[in-house]
């Protein structure tokens, strides 16, 4: 994970509707990003719809809500419309964010070893630098977690 207090690395992505997003796109604002690992699975779901749920109040207090995950902007696109995500899901399947948040790591699944995302949110204040970060999330309480830190 990177550290609290350094600047955010820069990206630039797809997002569901195939459009370019980059991070200075939201300089001025906080931007709450999460990195998660696979559309349309239970915690990820939970996470993604809790962060829906909320995003009202995210605006209120005058920040974005970014979702990253290596699917392709089709999945992406699917998984917002079927849950009605309000906010930003960016496509990563070449991991350049993923690699430069440092979320890449090797997982064991019911005993083998594979390399994919770690559950991970990063939040980003309004200059680009990483204000809080919190590994080994729990999906369902992650949202509201974050709202909490605004």
């Amino acid at each position: 994970m990177l550290e609290v207090g350094t600047k955010a690395p820069e990206f630039t992505l797809l997002d569901k509707e195939n459009k370019e997003v980059s991070l200075s796109d939201f300089k001025g604002k906080r931007v709450v990003l999460y990195f998660y690992p696979k559309d349309n699975t239970p915690g990820c779901t939970k996470q993604a719809c809790g962060f829906a749920e909320l995003y009202p109040h995210f605006q209120e207090k005058g920040a974005e809500v970014i979702g990253i995950s290596k699917d392709s902007v089709t999945s992406h696109g699917k998984f917002a419309e079927k849950y009605q995500l309000p906010f930003v899901l960016l496509s990563d399947p070449e991991l350049q964010a993923i690699q430069a948040y440092d979320v890449w790591k090797e997982k064991n699944m019911y005993g083998k070893k594979t390399m994919g995302v770690v559950r991970t949110t990063y939040l980003i204040n309004e200059e680009g630098i990483i204000e809080k970060v919190i590994g080994k999330v729990k999906a369902a309480e992650n949202p509201e977690e974050m709202l909490g830190l605004l």
